[in-house]
């Protein structure tokens, strides 16, 4: 088989597992991102999120990570919902908490795209990427013609919005390579103007050390005082910049069964959530990304909550 049909099968493939979009780039160093994230991290908009500062030229050339790399090959994964809490004035957390915890779903995938390559091709070297190593998901999905990268920096896409994970596998096959598509946010400001404490401070640039994200998930000391009365309920994560883009008005519902709510969940009212026990926490959390703040932190984020 040449190349293009190496390409179309892994793109077939992909599909079967369930993901939502695959996109192809070259491996290659990312010149133009490198002064990006430098002056991203020399203004300190990763807060206490010091990992970020590691691994600099790994960030920026995948061929770093996997030896002697040609192709990263982008895969989406859809996780939105149109559940909501029963009660309108419970705490809210991100829609991508609301099921199993994503890194292992996905990885699990990965895994078996990789193995379905190194059957069907032959000796394939690679690795999975799954949102926790060194590795700008964004950048290569905008190179592999999977989006652009909209004002809130998150991926958008025309036909399917953002409510989407990325994850990559890197391999040293070469490919067929997509293109980047362009971008269509134009004069729109929505995210802009809907974020609750002002973390997008200029387009395509936000202060992670001020996302409601970072606060109530990164940041393990106290909240600042000074955003209180800010979080408009979110106790973990924040959807408020996706919630408003235009884009998102073509999102689909996702048919992944392992991200469907614990049933408790959504049933919880706001009392319930205020009196939380770290029984309930291990029940209704068990498989969640959720469990990454733990039972004191969520605990901390629902008393900042009932302050405000």
């Amino acid at each position: 088989m040449n190349r293009s049909e190496h390409t179309a099968m892994i793109k077939a493939e992909a599909a079967r597992l369930g993901f939502m979009s695959c996109g192809i780039a070259k491996a290659r160093f990312l010149e133009e991102e490198a002064p990006r994230l430098e002056r991203w991290l020399r203004e300190e908009r990763h807060g206490e999120m010091k990992y970020m500062e590691n691994h600099f030229d790994k960030r920026l050339d995948p061929r770093l990570l996997v030896d002697d790399a040609r192709s990263v090959i982008s895969l989406t994964l859809n996780y939105y919902t149109d559940q909501v809490p029963s009660d309108p004035e419970a705490p809210k957390l991100s829609k991508y908490a609301y099921g199993s915890d994503y890194h292992y779903v996905i990885k699990d995938k990965l895994k078996a795209l990789l193995a379905f390559i190194q059957e069907h091709i032959g000796e394939v070297g690679g690795r999975a990427f799954v949102d926790s190593a060194p590795v700008l998901d964004k950048a290569w999905a905008r190179e592999a013609g999977l989006g652009w990268i909209g004002k809130n920096a998150n991926l958008l896409s025309k036909q399917r919005g953002s409510f989407f994970f990325i994850a990559e596998l890197i391999v040293d096959l070469e490919l067929d390579y997509d293109t980047p598509v362009t971008e269509h946010c134009g004069s729109c400001t929505a995210c802009i103007d809907a974020c609750p404490t002002e973390a997008i401070v200029a387009p395509y640039v936000v202060d992670g050390s001020r996302c409601i994200s970072y606060f109530t998930i990164e940041l393990k000391d106290q909240i600042p005082a000074e955003v209180q009365g800010k979080f408009d309920q979110w106790m973990f994560g924040c959807d408020v910049c996706q919630d408003v883009c235009p884009w998102n008005r073509f999102s689909l519902a996702h048919q992944e069964p392992a991200f469907e709510p614990h049933p408790q969940l959504l049933d919880m009212s706001k009392r319930d959530w205020e009196q939380l026990t770290e029984e309930t926490f291990r029940v209704v959390f068990r498989n969640s990304a959720v469990k990454r703040t733990k039972y004191e932190g969520l605990k901390r984020n629902i008393t900042f909550l009932k302050r405000s």
